[in-house]
């Protein structure tokens, strides 16, 4: 694998704006030359600090409710059931997720809100509506509060449309509210905008879903991948296309809290187990 290089802008980089220029042109242009956009400092330090804060909240009230603690503020954290789509409940799913240092926010009705204030305050109903072309909706089970372990990860190199689908309109809305990226996970990207979902799993591959780093070689071709240095506050703008994996390493000694948010248009919207919410 090519050695991860600073995010530079474009030509084989990371197309990169600051906040005050982020606009629905500057999400298409970042999307279309390098796969994303990322936008410096879209969160303030203060409000990124009180996020992660949050996060550390909802992720211990959760553990205090499965060792048995009934006392716990179900506004940190009130678990409801999620049908997916063959209609059985996904508990499993949601301990697969604590497992991994995440919670949906669905089920913590205060970071729930606090992410809808974020996306109000931040233009980026707007934004999306403008670059999608119709209001996207909420996946409840595609919003997640993360907090990365800062151990070495097994890590797939993927595309989310292995598993949403190729055809359908979406927005990720990525933002770490920590710093990261050289001592804490932050996130190794193929600077490219490839027009459709890649053949996933074959030898190699982490997961029946995720591309092996040879496929991802082969598809970078004279790109250069990248792991950006991220600020708190910083977020990254991209879609279902995307080539990235979390990057982890065993030099890394903190965790990254981070907020991985996936909207979708309503006439384009995944078939496959994604449940809706109009913020």
């Amino acid at each position: 694998m090519h050695p991860p290089v600073q995010a530079q802008g474009p030509g084989g980089a990371i197309i990169e704006v600051n906040a005050a220029d982020l606009t629905a042109s500057a999400v298409r242009e970042g999307i279309a030359g390098s796969g994303c956009l990322l936008v410096r400092g879209l969160v303030p330090a203060e409000r990124a600090a009180l996020f992660a804060a949050g996060i550390d909240a909802a992720l211990a009230a959760n553990d205090a409710a499965d060792a048995g603690d009934l006392s716990v503020d179900p506004a940190w954290y009130c678990p409801r059931p999620i049908e997916d789509r063959a209609g059985k409940t996904r508990k499993i799913s949601r301990k697969i997720t604590r497992a991994h240092g995440s919670l949906w926010a669905v089920h913590s009705p205060r970071m729930l809100f606090e992410v809808f204030e974020l996306v109000d305050d931040l233009g980026l109903g707007q934004v999306m509506t403008d670059v999608l072309g119709e209001r996207p909706v909420l996946s409840a089970n595609k919003c997640t509060l993360r907090r990365v372990p800062c151990e070495d990860m097994l890590t797939g190199w993927h595309q989310d449309g292995s598993f949403l689908g190729d055809d359908i309109g979406s927005f990720n809305f990525w933002v770490t509210f920590t710093r990261c990226g050289v001592d804490a996970p932050g996130m190794d990207i193929v600077p490219k905008r490839f027009e459709r979902v890649l053949e996933s799993g074959g030898p190699g591959a982490v997961f029946d879903w995720s591309l092996s780093d040879q496929a991802v070689l082969d598809a970078a071709g004279d790109v250069p991948i990248v792991r950006p240095e991220f600020e708190a506050g910083d977020a990254m703008l991209f879609d279902h296309r995307l080539v990235h994996r979390t990057a982890s390493s065993s030099t890394m000694a903190r965790e990254r809290h981070a907020l991985e948010s996936w909207f979708f248009t309503p006439s384009k919207y995944p078939s496959r187990g994604q449940v809706p919410l109009l913020y």
